[in-house]
């Protein structure tokens, strides 16, 4: 296998909408970096003073990278921040991701003696069982970002409760301010408390993107559309994600509406299936794509990325995209039922993906190398 081409040479899905005057970045984001050890294949989850045997394991950048990685596999150009440890976890992190991926780290930083964050996980059942080991940012993370690079077209970014520290002054109002549209997301809360008060940042966004469980819980609803229909009040581009029972979504700037299944696959593993969806919302969303089209856009390419173990590396990229459509559409002409269905609601696709060979990439390895699968 060979190493991914230098982004420059990738097919670029926003070509159309480039001029000569273009910021250098579509699309910035900043978070915490793990490195991730992925064990796939498990019947259960192990017990104490057992050892259990899994088919699947893999080592690859984690946490923020798993949104950096989609992106960038996307064609959009991406640019981090975030704290790197001078370990070899680290420094391994910051070839896949500078090297292999074509992420612009230019706003990272290696801090000495800190090491990296690591994640066991564990998929089984359908779900995943994690362990971390960390230690906080030796900075803030707006020291870290500082002035977001001024024209990028988006930024990724998690909301957090009010009592957080970065949540008075968030990295990306300042980006927000210079024209970059603000893609929101928020994490799990284990207090349980759902702090209502965070949706009042959503006045500052351009979208917000939560699972179902997360928008029932935020807005005290009782159903993904119930959420939708609180949310699409506060924000011009609400999604409510309904894992592989698909999406819903509302976008107020164009008066669009989408209600789109999953795609039905065997699932290997969960890790980073909604940063995914989310960076295949942002692409659909600054290439002005049809609102149901971006949302089933999405949902395939979560569901290509759930079939291989790893958040980052199981990203799909557009060669995935490509072979993909081609089956679909080859089984559909044989008269399958199921792929004549796919054929139409894809039927989209035909007019995204190039007509000619291109540098496709495609799903990596997730393995402790340097190996992208061209």
């Amino acid at each position: 296998m060979t190493r991914s081409p230098h982004p420059c040479s990738r097919w670029d899905p926003l070509a159309a909408s480039r001029s000569a005057d273009d910021a250098p970045l579509d699309v910035f984001l900043s978070g915490q970096l793990f490195f991730d050890m992925v064990f796939a294949g498990l019947d259960a989850a192990p017990s104490p003073g057992t050892e259990v045997w899994t088919t699947g394991m893999g080592s690859l950048p984690g946490g923020i990278a798993n949104l950096a990685v989609a992106t960038s596999r996307l064609g959009l150009r991406t640019g981090l921040a975030a704290g790197f440890g001078d370990d070899v976890y680290g420094r391994f992190c910051w070839q896949v991701l500078a090297e292999q991926e074509g992420v612009d780290l230019s706003r990272s930083r290696v801090f000495e003696g800190w090491h990296s964050a690591v994640t066991v996980s564990m998929a089984h059942d359908g779900d995943r069982s994690m362990v971390t080991h960390g230690h906080p940012l030796p900075m803030p993370a707006s020291d870290l970002v500082g002035t977001p690079p001024p024209g990028s077209r988006a930024v990724i970014a998690e909301l957090v409760p009010p009592s957080a520290e970065e949540a008075e002054h968030p990295w990306w109002e300042a980006a927000r301010d210079h024209g970059a549209a603000v893609f929101a997301d928020v994490g799990w809360d284990p207090t349980g408390a759902w702090d209502a008060a965070v949706l009042d940042r959503l006045s500052s966004c351009h979208a917000f993107l939560p699972n179902e469980v997360e928008a029932m819980a935020y807005t005290r609803t009782g159903s993904a559309a119930e959420a939708l229909s609180a949310l699409a009040d506060r924000v011009p581009l609400a999604v409510v994600t309904r894992g592989a029972q698909g999406a819903v979504a509302v976008d107020a700037t164009t008066g669009e509406t989408a209600d789109v299944p999953g795609v039905a696959v065997d699932a290997v593993d969960p890790t980073g299936a909604g940063d995914v969806f989310g960076a295949s919302v942002v692409l659909g969303t600054l290439a002005g794509w049809p609102l149901a089209d971006r949302v089933a856009f999405a949902a395939l390419s979560a569901s290509l990325a759930v079939q291989q173990f790893g958040g980052s590396l199981a990203a799909p990229g557009w060669g995935d995209i490509a072979d993909w459509w081609a089956a679909t559409t080859a089984q559909a002409a044989a008269g399958r039922p199921a792929a004549e269905e796919l054929a139409r609601r894809y039927g989209f696709l035909a007019d995204l993906l190039p007509d000619g060979p291109v540098d496709a990439v495609r799903r990596a390895e997730a393995t402790f190398a340097l190996a992208s699968d061209l």
